[in-house]
């Protein structure tokens, strides 16, 4: 079960000294999820702003609403089909001000897992590894991730 404890402690970025990120319980968009909202911010994070309605700063965590297994074997070639996928989602919702001014904005970050039905039990190694890969590949380049998005420079 996915619960985010709080506070959440942010990864660096440029701009951020020891960010921290601490949160209460917040009614999903879709009842398939789990979401917080960003109520006190911890460390260093000058012109950061909380969750208002307006302005938005939650964390959702959405499985599928109904879980797919593994395909039937076919009796004839004996192989399977296409595997159909079951889509997990994080998504955070931040509001970002577009000019200097104006109203907030919602700014969307998608990390969406793909898993075709069965691998769960067939294959949780191989799940675990990509899920650690790509959450370490993220948390190793939070900063540079950051730097790019506001710079255009890749």
């Amino acid at each position: 079960m996915t619960t985010l404890t709080s506070p959440i402690t942010g990864s660096a970025q440029t701009g951020l000294t020891t960010p921290t990120y601490t949160h209460v319980s917040d009614v999903a968009p879709d009842g398939n999820g789990r979401q917080v909202a960003v109520t006190t911010l911890g460390g260093t994070q000058t012109g950061v702003r909380t969750s208002t309605s307006g302005d938005p700063f939650t964390i959702n965590w959405v499985r599928p609403k109904a879980l797919k297994g593994a395909p039937a074997v076919n009796p004839i070639t004996n192989l399977i089909g296409i595997a159909s996928k079951n889509v997990w989602k994080l998504i955070t919702r931040k509001g970002v001000l577009p000019l200097s001014g104006q109203a907030a904005q919602v700014m969307l970050i998608t990390t969406e897992i793909s898993i075709p039905g069965g691998g769960e039990s067939a294959d949780p190694a191989n799940i675990r590894a990509a899920l650690s890969a790509h959450i370490g590949s993220l948390s190793q380049q939070s900063a540079a991730f950051g730097d790019s998005t506001v710079t255009g420079v890749l």
